[in-house]
């Protein structure tokens, strides 16, 4: 299988995917694009329709694109893995809160995008922006509680996978959390997967200024 990927630095919806893969061990061949370049869009055109990152070509004739199709397909494929809980109604719930992430919290995505080398606390904090955190700090407290943790529904999942791209931006921007959602913010950030994603994208070259300053 083939993954292309935007920059680590920069790229949220890219480091889902990516991270399943490694996280269950799934062999893949990553393929990066710088973004915000003048030919990053022909160049994610030369393998993905849709013009965006990421986009899996998964063999046999079958490409997907977007994030969660890519973690639905891959769930499909790896049956062997717990991509989602074994369990019918945690799953309902695990598949809820992703499509809650995949379609919504607009006001933290654009107040407080995902820059892992950079450090702006106390900014980007808008009404919007905290009305979004409480939201998600309401649906990891709920999950841990109902489900034991560690992670969202006990073992890591593509829910945890759906929302380490934020975790990424609480660590960047870091808002004040309650201590359940810092604990398990740290614990994701500390899972080998997300901690190989980070040091990635740590040792990229690539800048895109707009995402390197916050007024």
């Amino acid at each position: 299988m083939k993954l292309l990927i935007g920059d680590k630095n920069y790229s949220s919806w890219s480091m889902r995917p990516w991270v399943l893969l490694k996280h269950f061990g799934i062999p893949f061949e990553e393929v990066c694009v710088e973004l915000g370049e003048p030919g990053s869009k022909a160049a994610i055109l030369a393998h993905s329709p849709s013009g965006k990152v990421p986009y899996l070509a998964a063999g046999d004739g079958l490409s997907v694109w977007d994030s969660l199709a890519i973690a639905e397909t891959l769930a499909e494929r790896f049956p062997q893995h717990a991509l989602w809980p074994r369990d019918a109604v945690a799953r309902g719930v695990a598949r809820s809160i992703s499509a809650e992430m995949h379609s919504g919290f607009g006001e933290l995505r654009t107040n407080m995008w995902m820059n892992i080398r950079a450090s702006f606390p106390g900014q980007g904090a808008t009404p919007g922006t905290l009305a979004d955190i409480a939201r998600i700090e309401e649906i990891w407290s709920g999950c841990l509680a109902q489900y034991g943790g560690p992670f969202l529904f006990g073992e890591f999942s593509i829910a945890d996978a759906m929302y380490a791209p934020v975790v990424m931006r609480f660590n960047t921007w870091k808002p004040a959390l309650s201590d359940t959602a810092a604990a398990y913010a740290r614990r994701v950030t500390e899972l080998p997967a997300v901690r190989a994603w980070i040091e990635d994208a740590q040792r990229e070259p690539h800048v895109i200024p707009a995402y390197d300053t916050c007024a």
